[in-house]
């Protein structure tokens, strides 16, 4: 009898809802039995839990952006494996990248958070930074296990899942090779130096913005209007997985507040508390604050007024997330009960299936509870009713919002972890306060109350990822939990280590600082609260409301109001990507439809895996201390019109060649 071979691709309802009684069967099915736990894919992927635990720490604290490190790790991982001339090694590969991918959502719930200790001129020791990241990754595995049947297969097709699309893609095309290899190939070359040559030597803009013009600043001093538009390769690919719905809905918030809000509020400039707004934005520059047409500008009303009513519009759409989701996590907490009650066994279930068992998932939910709380109580607060109330407020924020940063990540591929944490923020400081904690012992624990809860949040987004990757090529959802528990703790290690040496050696205020933007907000956010100041609530109500109104018209709200949150030159480049999908996917025949499609999705994938690699090039080379942009032609006129013409060839690039596609490919 023939040994029969493994596929290597997706099946063709990888992407869609599924019919009425229709089974999805993955690449490597539930009879097979693939390598996937082995010394080399630990190893390897500890090694890239370190290394880009590294170097998204460094970036993220000096511009305040975390790449996404899941698709950079499948590429090297792919590339290692044929590089030892090894076959079937899907698995893992998957294994390699959901380790090593720990490091981006372990960062990201760090660097928001805890610099804000040394902006705020409090102490913070490595103990503090680590647990406080351990503790937040592990309660954000275990209290996302019990959801990922809901995310993954209940709701397969519904949710467009942008990263883990692209990471899949990668992976499968690897271990296929042949044309749709080559395509991939091709855009993440196309995507990757694209993206590379803008932000390394400058050669054109990496944003168009109206206020490149004359006209476009008149309009933004008098009326306070402007319109900016993100050129990379990569958000173009984002925008192409979304589709074109999602990233309307997601433009409209940042529509209302950049070309409503923003504008109104600039027409009662005389009304704006100038004072306040220094205060918020942390400027120091005395120019600036003597200069209204400096200070009111439309960036800095945004920041002022904009966010915090996208902020009150994230937490209105997380608490009706919540009770939109109350039958599911009650179904997933009845789960529970019955395994650990032994009412309820999985040794029917397929191998696709099995999930660590809820008697450990609560065992180990109880012990990093129970670490929690002795943390708080030796290393932060020293007060066991305050260590109670602290820990009180960390289970049931990350408890309740666990299921809205899953569902962000399967929308739009970006967890709204730093809105959310902020809402966490204020919380956790007026509760804290109510109980006697204020001043500088209170911003320390609101702080790393904050951290834990950010990370446990960004752990849950970043992990669906990793098990929607998995459920699409067939891996053991177990073995995907159980080893992500090690890059936790590799990762937050590493981070805890260059934190305090980028401390030591930039530091987070003064000249030459790195600028933590994400930490300088949880900071003005936060020393009001405990200090004693002006906090912006008739803003968080505004944005709570609105986002009120919008559900009961049937508007989806957390897309929505991650637009508001969004800077609108991030939301714009979607509408475009949408655009394109929706013109690739224009044709009579629907096969050939289909098929410009699959191939349009190779090259968002590749485009969105090439950009985030060189992200990483660019990264190192910044360590590095490399500075090879080209100054006087990246401020002229001549790098604009570039870009705008750089922009219109890769968009009709992507619209020719995903419309080149055979049916039979």
């Amino acid at each position: 009898m023939q040994e029969q071979q493994p596929k290597t691709s997706l099946p063709e309802n990888a992407y869609r809802e599924l019919n009425k009684g229709e089974e999805y069967n993955p690449v490597m099915g539930a009879k097979e039995v693939p390598v996937e736990v082995t010394p080399y894919s630990v190893t390897v992927g500890i090694l890239m839990a370190v290394l880009f635990s590294a170097a998204a720490a460094y970036l993220g604290l000096k511009v305040g952006q975390v790449f996404e490190a899941a698709i950079p790790i499948a590429i090297i991982a792919v590339g290692l494996g044929q590089m030892r001339g090894k076959k079937n090694m899907l698995g893992q590969n998957v294994i390699i990248q959901s380790i090593g991918a720990s490091s981006g959502v372990i960062v990201a719930g760090a660097i928001f958070t805890l610099p804000a200790l040394y902006i705020l001129g409090l102490d913070a020791q490595f103990y503090q930074v680590f647990l406080s990241s351990l503790l937040g990754g592990i309660l954000g595995i275990v209290l996302l296990v019990p959801f990922r049947k809901y995310f993954v297969k209940e709701m397969h097709g519904k949710y467009p899942f942008p990263e883990a699309t692209a990471t899949t893609e990668v992976l499968v095309s690897g271990e296929k090779g042949g044309s749709q290899a080559k395509i991939l190939v091709a855009a993440g070359l196309i995507g990757g130096l694209y993206d590379f040559v803008v932000s390394t030597f400058g050669a054109w803009v990496s944003a168009l913005s109206t206020q490149m013009w004359g006209w476009g600043q008149a309009l933004a001093a008098k009326v306070k209007l402007t319109f900016g538009i993100n050129t990379s390769a990569a958000v173009l690919g984002l925008g192409y997985i979304i589709g074109l719905k999602y990233a309307l809905i997601i433009t409209a918030g940042s529509a209302l507040v950049w070309f409503f809000i923003v504008p109104l509020v600039g027409s009662f400039e005389s009304a704006v508390d100038a004072q306040a707004m220094v205060a918020m934005l942390g400027i120091t520059n005395e120019s600036i604050i003597a200069n209204p047409s400096l200070l009111f500008t439309p960036e800095n009303l945004y920041t002022y007024i904009g966010r915090p009513i996208g902020i009150g519009g994230i937490a209105m759409a997380g608490l009706i997330g919540i009770v939109r989701q109350a039958g599911i996590i009650k179904s997933a907490l009845g789960l529970a009960v019955s395994e650990f009650s032994g009412k309820k066994a999985a040794a029917d279930e397929p191998r696709t299936q099995k999930d660590i068992s809820m008697k450990v998932i609560l065992s180990i939910l109880i012990a990093a509870l129970v670490a929690t709380l002795f943390f708080f109580q030796f290393g932060v607060l020293h007060n066991w009713v305050q260590t109670a109330v602290a820990l009180a407020i960390v289970f049931v924020i990350a408890f309740l919002f666990t299921t809205v940063a899953a569902n962000a990540i399967a929308i739009v591929g970006s967890n709204p972890v730093s809105g959310m944490t902020l809402m966490t923020l204020i919380l956790s400081s007026l509760v804290l306060v109510s109980v006697g904690l204020e001043g500088e012992s209170g911003m320390i624990a609101a702080l790393v109350i904050g951290g834990v809860v950010c990370t446990a949040l960004s752990m849950a987004g970043g992990f669906i990822t990793d098990l929607k990757i998995g459920y699409w090529l067939g891996t053991t959802p177990k073995k995907q939990q159980t080893w992500k528990f090690v890059g936790t703790f590799v990762s937050a290690a590493t981070v805890a280590g260059v934190m305090i040496i980028m401390n030591e050696t930039y530091g987070f205020v003064g000249e030459n600082a790195l600028v933590a933007p994400q930490a300088n907000a949880m900071a003005a956010v936060i020393q009001p609260l405990m200090m004693g100041g002006v906090t912006p609530w008739l803003l968080y109500g505004i944005g709570a409301g609105l986002i009120l109104v919008l559900t009961l018209i049937n508007v989806p709200a957390l897309p929505f109001a991650l637009g508001m949150f969004i800077p609108m030159n991030l939301n714009a480049p979607l509408v475009v990507g949408g655009l394109v999908s929706w013109a690739v996917n224009r044709h009579k025949n629907p096969e050939q439809a289909k098929a410009n499609n699959n191939r349009g999705t190779l090259i968002a994938s590749g485009f969105i895996a090439g950009g985030a690699l060189m992200g990483v090039v660019s990264a190192i080379l910044a360590f590095l201390g490399c500075d090879w942009v080209l100054t006087g032609w990246a401020d002229s006129m001549g790098a604009v019109y570039l870009g705008i013409f750089a922009y219109v060839a890769i968009i009709a690039y992507f619209i020719w060649h995903s419309r080149r596609a055979k049916i039979d490919e």
